[in-house]
Protein backbone atom coordinates (compact mmCIF):
# COMPACT_ATOMS: atom_id res chain seq x y z
CA UNK A 1 0.00 0.00 0.00
CA UNK A 2 2.87 2.38 0.80
CA UNK A 3 6.34 2.72 -0.74
CA UNK A 4 7.93 4.74 2.07
CA UNK A 5 6.11 3.42 5.13
CA UNK A 6 5.45 0.14 6.86
CA UNK A 7 2.34 0.02 9.04
CA UNK A 8 1.46 -2.86 11.33
CA UNK A 9 -1.56 -2.91 13.64
CA UNK A 10 -1.67 -5.31 16.58
CA UNK A 11 -3.48 -5.21 19.92
CA UNK A 12 -4.89 -1.74 19.19
CA UNK A 13 -1.42 -0.27 18.55
CA UNK A 14 -0.31 0.93 15.12
CA UNK A 15 3.42 0.79 14.39
CA UNK A 16 4.39 3.29 11.72
CA UNK A 17 7.89 2.70 10.39
CA UNK A 18 9.63 5.19 8.10
CA UNK A 19 11.10 2.90 5.49
CA UNK A 20 13.79 4.53 3.42
CA UNK A 21 16.81 3.45 5.46
CA UNK A 22 19.30 3.83 2.60
CA UNK A 23 18.59 7.59 2.72
CA UNK A 24 18.32 7.78 6.52
CA UNK A 25 14.56 8.12 5.98
CA UNK A 26 14.93 11.54 4.35
CA UNK A 27 11.58 12.79 3.11
CA UNK A 28 10.95 13.02 -0.63
CA UNK A 29 7.72 14.01 -2.39
CA UNK A 30 6.31 10.47 -2.13
CA UNK A 31 7.07 10.43 1.60
CA UNK A 32 5.16 13.69 2.07
CA UNK A 33 2.07 12.24 0.41
CA UNK A 34 2.22 8.93 2.22
CA UNK A 35 2.73 10.40 5.70
CA UNK A 36 -0.35 12.58 5.24
CA UNK A 37 -2.42 9.73 3.80
CA UNK A 38 -1.38 7.29 6.52
CA UNK A 39 -2.29 9.71 9.28
CA UNK A 40 -5.68 10.31 7.69
CA UNK A 41 -6.30 6.57 7.42
CA UNK A 42 -5.42 5.94 11.07
CA UNK A 43 -7.64 8.82 12.16
CA UNK A 44 -10.60 6.94 10.74
CA UNK A 45 -9.65 3.61 12.34
CA UNK A 46 -11.59 3.25 15.59
CA UNK A 47 -9.62 0.14 16.55
CA UNK A 48 -6.44 2.18 17.06
CA UNK A 49 -5.69 3.33 20.61
CA UNK A 50 -2.03 4.35 20.28
CA UNK A 51 0.63 4.84 17.60
CA UNK A 52 4.37 4.14 17.70
CA UNK A 53 6.52 5.83 15.04
CA UNK A 54 10.19 5.20 14.29
CA UNK A 55 12.62 4.88 11.42
CA UNK A 56 13.94 1.65 9.96
CA UNK A 57 17.71 1.30 9.82
CA UNK A 58 18.42 2.93 13.17
CA UNK A 59 17.68 6.50 12.07
CA UNK A 60 14.51 8.48 12.61
CA UNK A 61 14.67 11.04 9.78
CA UNK A 62 17.51 13.09 8.29
CA UNK A 63 15.18 15.81 6.99
CA UNK A 64 14.00 16.64 3.48
CA UNK A 65 15.78 14.90 0.64
CA UNK A 66 17.54 17.38 -1.63
CA UNK A 67 15.71 15.82 -4.58
CA UNK A 68 12.42 16.92 -3.03
CA UNK A 69 13.77 20.43 -2.50
CA UNK A 70 14.76 20.64 -6.14
CA UNK A 71 11.38 19.31 -7.24
CA UNK A 72 9.47 21.78 -5.11
CA UNK A 73 11.74 24.65 -6.19
CA UNK A 74 11.21 23.89 -9.90
CA UNK A 75 7.92 25.78 -9.60
CA UNK A 76 8.78 28.44 -7.06
CA UNK A 77 5.69 30.56 -7.68
CA UNK A 78 3.47 27.53 -7.28
CA UNK A 79 5.33 26.60 -4.11
CA UNK A 80 4.79 30.05 -2.63
CA UNK A 81 1.08 29.80 -3.42
CA UNK A 82 0.91 26.37 -1.75
CA UNK A 83 2.65 27.72 1.34
CA UNK A 84 0.14 30.51 1.77
CA UNK A 85 -2.94 28.33 1.16
CA UNK A 86 -4.97 26.66 3.88
CA UNK A 87 -6.09 23.19 2.85
CA UNK A 88 -9.52 21.59 3.03
CA UNK A 89 -10.15 20.05 6.43
CA UNK A 90 -8.01 22.66 8.23
CA UNK A 91 -4.97 20.38 8.48
CA UNK A 92 -2.39 22.79 7.14
CA UNK A 93 -0.97 23.31 3.69
CA UNK A 94 0.68 20.67 1.50
CA UNK A 95 3.95 20.89 3.40
CA UNK A 96 2.40 20.89 6.87
CA UNK A 97 -0.05 18.00 6.49
CA UNK A 98 2.60 15.23 6.76
CA UNK A 99 3.33 16.30 10.34
CA UNK A 100 0.16 18.09 11.48
CA UNK A 101 -1.97 15.05 10.70
CA UNK A 102 -0.16 13.17 13.49
CA UNK A 103 -0.80 15.99 15.94
CA UNK A 104 -4.47 15.82 15.01
CA UNK A 105 -4.83 12.10 15.72
CA UNK A 106 -7.28 11.53 18.55
CA UNK A 107 -5.02 8.84 20.03
CA UNK A 108 -1.53 9.31 21.54
CA UNK A 109 1.45 9.13 19.17
CA UNK A 110 4.82 8.00 20.55
CA UNK A 111 8.01 8.65 18.56
CA UNK A 112 11.17 6.60 19.06
CA UNK A 113 14.20 8.60 17.94
CA UNK A 114 17.45 6.92 16.95
CA UNK A 115 20.24 8.36 14.82
CA UNK A 116 19.11 11.86 13.87
CA UNK A 117 15.96 13.94 13.66
CA UNK A 118 16.97 16.91 11.54
CA UNK A 119 14.83 19.60 9.89
CA UNK A 120 11.61 17.96 8.74
CA UNK A 121 12.58 15.01 10.94
CA UNK A 122 12.47 16.95 14.18
CA UNK A 123 9.18 18.55 13.16
CA UNK A 124 7.72 15.10 12.58
CA UNK A 125 9.06 13.91 15.94
CA UNK A 126 7.64 16.97 17.70
CA UNK A 127 4.23 16.17 16.23
CA UNK A 128 4.13 13.13 18.53
CA UNK A 129 2.71 13.35 22.02
CA UNK A 130 5.73 11.62 23.55
CA UNK A 131 9.32 11.14 22.41
CA UNK A 132 11.83 8.50 23.52
CA UNK A 133 15.33 9.43 22.35
CA UNK A 134 18.46 7.28 22.25
CA UNK A 135 21.41 8.57 24.28
CA UNK A 136 23.54 8.95 21.14
CA UNK A 137 20.81 10.45 18.92
CA UNK A 138 20.85 14.07 17.77
CA UNK A 139 18.29 16.74 16.85
CA UNK A 140 18.35 20.02 14.94
CA UNK A 141 15.91 22.55 13.55
CA UNK A 142 18.01 22.67 10.42
CA UNK A 143 16.14 25.06 8.13
CA UNK A 144 18.40 28.06 8.87
CA UNK A 145 21.09 26.18 6.96
CA UNK A 146 19.08 26.84 3.80
CA UNK A 147 17.97 30.36 4.66
CA UNK A 148 14.36 29.44 5.43
CA UNK A 149 12.22 28.85 8.52
CA UNK A 150 10.71 25.63 9.86
CA UNK A 151 7.20 25.49 8.42
CA UNK A 152 5.89 21.97 8.96
CA UNK A 153 3.70 22.53 12.01
CA UNK A 154 6.38 23.56 14.47
CA UNK A 155 4.17 26.46 15.56
CA UNK A 156 1.79 23.87 17.03
CA UNK A 157 4.41 21.90 18.96
CA UNK A 158 7.35 24.05 20.04
CA UNK A 159 5.36 26.57 22.16
CA UNK A 160 4.18 23.66 24.32
CA UNK A 161 7.71 22.48 25.02
CA UNK A 162 10.18 25.32 25.51
CA UNK A 163 10.72 29.03 26.18
CA UNK A 164 10.53 31.53 23.35
CA UNK A 165 14.16 32.64 23.65
CA UNK A 166 15.38 29.05 23.47
CA UNK A 167 13.19 28.37 20.46
CA UNK A 168 14.46 31.46 18.66
CA UNK A 169 18.08 30.44 19.21
CA UNK A 170 17.54 26.93 17.83
CA UNK A 171 15.54 28.18 14.84
CA UNK A 172 17.96 30.99 14.00
CA UNK A 173 21.16 28.96 14.30
CA UNK A 174 20.08 25.48 13.25
CA UNK A 175 22.68 24.04 15.60
CA UNK A 176 22.74 20.34 16.39
CA UNK A 177 21.67 19.15 19.83
CA UNK A 178 23.02 16.08 21.55
CA UNK A 179 20.41 13.95 23.29
CA UNK A 180 21.02 15.23 26.82
CA UNK A 181 20.66 18.88 25.82
CA UNK A 182 17.56 18.11 23.78
CA UNK A 183 16.08 16.44 26.85
CA UNK A 184 17.10 19.31 29.14
CA UNK A 185 15.37 21.76 26.79
CA UNK A 186 12.15 19.75 26.90
CA UNK A 187 12.24 18.42 23.34
CA UNK A 188 12.20 14.78 24.45
CA UNK A 189 10.07 13.05 27.05
CA UNK A 190 12.62 10.40 28.03
CA UNK A 191 16.13 9.29 27.13
CA UNK A 192 16.31 5.55 26.61
CA UNK A 193 18.78 2.78 25.86
CA UNK A 194 16.20 1.24 23.52
CA UNK A 195 13.73 3.92 22.40
CA UNK A 196 11.64 1.56 20.25
CA UNK A 197 11.14 -0.92 23.08
CA UNK A 198 10.20 1.86 25.50
CA UNK A 199 7.78 3.39 23.00
CA UNK A 200 6.12 0.02 22.51
CA UNK A 201 5.87 -0.44 26.27
CA UNK A 202 4.13 2.91 26.72
CA UNK A 203 1.81 2.27 23.77
CA UNK A 204 0.74 -1.08 25.20
CA UNK A 205 0.07 0.54 28.57
CA UNK A 206 -2.02 3.35 27.06
CA UNK A 207 -3.88 0.93 24.78
CA UNK A 208 -4.97 -1.06 27.83
CA UNK A 209 -6.59 1.97 29.44
CA UNK A 210 -10.02 3.48 28.79
CA UNK A 211 -9.97 4.83 25.19
CA UNK A 212 -12.43 7.57 26.13
CA UNK A 213 -10.25 8.77 28.99
CA UNK A 214 -7.01 8.70 26.97
CA UNK A 215 -8.51 10.55 24.01
CA UNK A 216 -10.20 13.14 26.22
CA UNK A 217 -6.95 13.67 28.13
CA UNK A 218 -5.11 14.40 24.89
CA UNK A 219 -7.84 16.79 23.75
CA UNK A 220 -7.85 18.57 27.12
CA UNK A 221 -4.10 19.21 27.19
CA UNK A 222 -3.84 20.11 23.49
CA UNK A 223 -6.68 22.62 23.90
CA UNK A 224 -5.19 24.21 27.02
CA UNK A 225 -1.70 24.51 25.53
CA UNK A 226 -2.64 25.06 21.88
CA UNK A 227 -2.38 28.32 19.98
CA UNK A 228 -4.87 27.44 17.25
CA UNK A 229 -4.67 26.70 13.54
CA UNK A 230 -4.05 30.35 12.56
CA UNK A 231 -0.43 29.74 13.50
CA UNK A 232 -0.18 27.26 10.63
CA UNK A 233 -1.30 29.99 8.26
CA UNK A 234 1.40 32.29 9.65
CA UNK A 235 4.07 29.62 9.02
CA UNK A 236 3.05 29.36 5.38
CA UNK A 237 2.76 33.08 4.79
CA UNK A 238 6.19 33.82 6.27
CA UNK A 239 7.86 31.02 4.31
CA UNK A 240 6.24 32.15 1.04
CA UNK A 241 7.92 35.55 1.48
CA UNK A 242 11.36 33.99 2.03
CA UNK A 243 11.73 30.99 -0.22
CA UNK A 244 13.17 31.58 -3.68
CA UNK A 245 14.02 35.21 -2.97
CA UNK A 246 17.61 36.50 -3.33
CA UNK A 247 18.80 36.04 0.26
CA UNK A 248 17.49 32.50 0.48
CA UNK A 249 18.95 31.56 -2.89
CA UNK A 250 22.33 32.99 -1.88
CA UNK A 251 22.17 30.91 1.31
CA UNK A 252 21.56 27.74 -0.70
CA UNK A 253 24.34 28.52 -3.21
CA UNK A 254 26.83 29.29 -0.44
CA UNK A 255 25.91 26.07 1.34
CA UNK A 256 26.37 24.00 -1.80
CA UNK A 257 29.61 25.77 -2.77
CA UNK A 258 30.96 25.55 0.80
CA UNK A 259 31.61 29.25 1.11
CA UNK A 260 30.40 32.14 3.24
CA UNK A 261 27.21 33.74 1.93
CA UNK A 262 27.22 37.35 0.74
CA UNK A 263 23.97 39.18 1.33
CA UNK A 264 23.27 42.44 -0.52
Amino acid sequence: MYDRLEIEIKDHVAEVRLNRPEKKNALDAVFFEELAAAGEALQDNDDIRAVVMYGNGGCFCAGIDTSALMQFASDIDGMRAELATRSAGDRGNKFQRPTVVWQDLKVPVIAAIEGVAFGAGIQLALAADFRFMAHDARMAIMEAKWGIIPDMGISQSLPQLMRADQAKELIMTGRILEAQEAHDLGLTTYLADDPVAEARRMAADLAARSPDSIQASKTLVDTLWGEGRDQLVLEGELQSKIIGHPHQMETVMAQMQKRAPVYK
